[in-house]
């Protein structure tokens, strides 16, 4: 696949998910792997609404001075292409509803049409501590979409993982989760407040 086309998919698709408050200013990553043994993610200093050549680095597996550049969850991603063949795209999120609902459960059962259909129940993974969290990030992670056949991966307090051999499935698995927990947010308050 032309690169530069890789890149523009990528921008494309953080902007999208950036106006969705997917994505923070600085925070979030994603990424495109572009051949058996490189991929492509944001730098650092990505602004996820105006992603470009100069935000989007490319990586070998083997490290180098451009690793000091790329996003800090590079290692992740790394790590999830290493040991997932069908993974050509990944990114992390924090979408608002889905990352709210995480913190006070431990299952996501959602209760509309799409969510059941599409995504059924998503467990939601406690980090336990995040203190030493991105030391235990990268293999944990992988380890998570190995074992348990998922491409979707919420993690308490902390976001959301996808990845897809298509960008356009990772990212339409996320809204649907993200909507999902916004239904289930909204119904939780809407019957607290009936008992007011």
């Amino acid at each position: 696949m032309n690169k530069d086309h890789l890149k523009n998919k990528l921008s494309t698709l953080a902007l999208a998910m950036f106006r969705k408050d997917f994505f923070g200013i600085f925070h979030g990553s994603i990424s495109a792997k572009t051949e058996s043994n490189r991929f492509v993610i944001n730098t650092k200093e990505a602004i996820f609404d105006s992603l470009d050549s100069a935000t989007l680095i490319e990586l070998y597996y083997k490290k180098d001075y451009r690793w000091n550049q790329a996003s800090i969850d590079a290692n992740i991603h790394h790590s999830i292409y290493s040991q997932i063949s069908d993974a050509k795209f990944i990114c992390f999120t924090m979408p608002p509803f889905t990352t709210a609902y995480s913190l006070d459960h431990n299952i996501i059962t959602p209760r509309d049409y799409f969510g059941y259909s599409e995504l059924g129940s998503v467990d939601i993974i406690d980090p336990r501590s995040f203190d030493d969290w991105y030391e235990r990030a990268s293999s944990e992670i992988a380890y998570y979409f190995q074992s348990k056949k998922r491409d979707i991966m919420v993690i308490r307090g902390y976001g959301v993982y996808a990845y897809n051999r298509d960008i356009h499935e990772m990212a339409k698995k996320i809204a649907i989760l993200e909507k999902s927990c916004r239904l289930l947010l909204l119904d939780a308050a809407q019957k607290d407040s009936s008992f007011d």
